[in-house]
């Protein structure tokens, strides 16, 4: 089964806010290779939710895809801060996906304590310069951060 690591702004979707409602839309997403990672995404495959641009960046918790990639609608939303005058309903370039909670880890794990990981020195996450927000993680990747809760 593949693995996955999305990260989210804890303002815009933290662990806790979909722990409380269960399921939420993952969308917003304007990166070409991040959106094709969305668009290999199975119902049923667990990603590490990581909280991103905030004061303590790190994996947050787990969650899994319920829903595979359709398009984005956010992207035809003019009032959406992802909207994007390109975008159609004949042709929008975007996806989104449904995601529901699993679980959340407190505390979370650093950002800092994953760059100190031999095991995860491939992991684009910690590669200087990759700002990915969706990227896959392999198994044994997987296993490693899963050590350190």
């Amino acid at each position: 089964m593949p693995y996955w690591l999305m990260k989210s702004e804890p303002a815009e979707l933290s662990i806790h806010d979909l722990q409380r409602l269960g399921e939420a839309r993952w969308d917003g997403v304007r990166n070409y290779q991040a959106r094709n990672f969305l668009r290999n995404m199975q119902a049923g495959e667990p990603f590490f939710f990581y909280h991103s641009s905030c004061p303590e960046p790190g994996i947050a918790g787990i969650a899994r895809i319920i829903r595979p990639a359709y398009p984005d609608p956010t992207a035809l939303d003019p009032d959406s801060h992802y909207f994007d005058a390109k975008a159609s309903a004949e042709k929008n370039p975007w996806s989104a996906v449904d995601v529901a909670f699993v679980e959340a880890f407190e505390p979370l794990i650093p950002l800092a304590r994953l760059k100190t990981q031999s095991a995860l020195l491939a992991l684009p996450l910690v590669q200087k310069g990759s700002r990915l927000s969706v990227m896959p993680v392999a198994a044994d990747e997987w296993a490693a951060i899963l050590t350190l809760r």
